[in-house]
């Protein structure tokens, strides 16, 4: 048995399902017309394999997946990292949390910010725009009652637009629901040799 991992870190761990993951090469044709939506230029993850289980629900989740942490104008791409990798954060997500903290590496070429976040979550020592975006994702991610009015102002004051503050909840909304199907559906663990 795999030692499951409880530590945030950007080397991303395999994720082991509990559910029964679908076969390629068994799927039905319904489950492969599903799976054409997944942005995937490799294989497809064992997730998006268990999630085949229900068709209709992938059919809806890939697209609102990819229309939110993907579409063109708003925030940037690595700054809805930022904001899903403090709701995976604040729901203990290791796995979402490695995924979107190296995709913000990638995106951004810099590796400082997410050795912050981890280190020292909501009170990270970002720059002004990093820091009131982590804050308002971190508190939305806590209660929705937390994200105040004052934190929609700090957003405004360092320089988001309506577009881009849309796209920070939107973000760290769909990890609080993406992180809970992760925790239930399979647990992050140490890669084997």
């Amino acid at each position: 048995m795999s030692e499951t991992i409880h530590e945030f870190t950007t080397t991303i761990p395999h994720w082991q399902p509990r559910v029964k993951p679908i076969k390629l090469d068994e799927a039905t044709p319904e489950q492969l017309d599903a799976l054409k939506v997944t942005p995937s230029n490799t294989k497809v993850s064992d997730y998006v394999l268990v999630l085949a289980n229900d068709v209709e629900t992938l059919k809806v989740r890939t697209p609102l997946f990819n229309a939110i942490m993907y579409n063109r104008g708003g925030m940037s791409r690595a700054e809805r990292e930022i904001g899903a990798t403090a709701a995976s954060v604040v729901n203990r997500c290791v796995y979402c949390a490695a995924v979107h903290a190296s995709r913000y590496n990638q995106l951004a070429k810099d590796e400082e910010v997410m050795k912050r976040i981890f280190a020292d979550g909501e009170d990270a020592d970002l720059d002004p725009r990093q820091s009131a975006i982590l804050r308002f994702a971190t508190r939305l991610s806590k209660a929705p009652s937390e994200a105040s009015e004052s934190d929609m102002q700090a957003l405004r004051e360092a320089g988001l637009n309506d577009e881009e503050i849309l796209d920070l909840i939107l973000s760290a909304s769909l990890f609080g629901w993406a992180n809970r199907l992760m925790h239930t559906l399979g647990d992050p663990v140490a890669k084997q040799d």
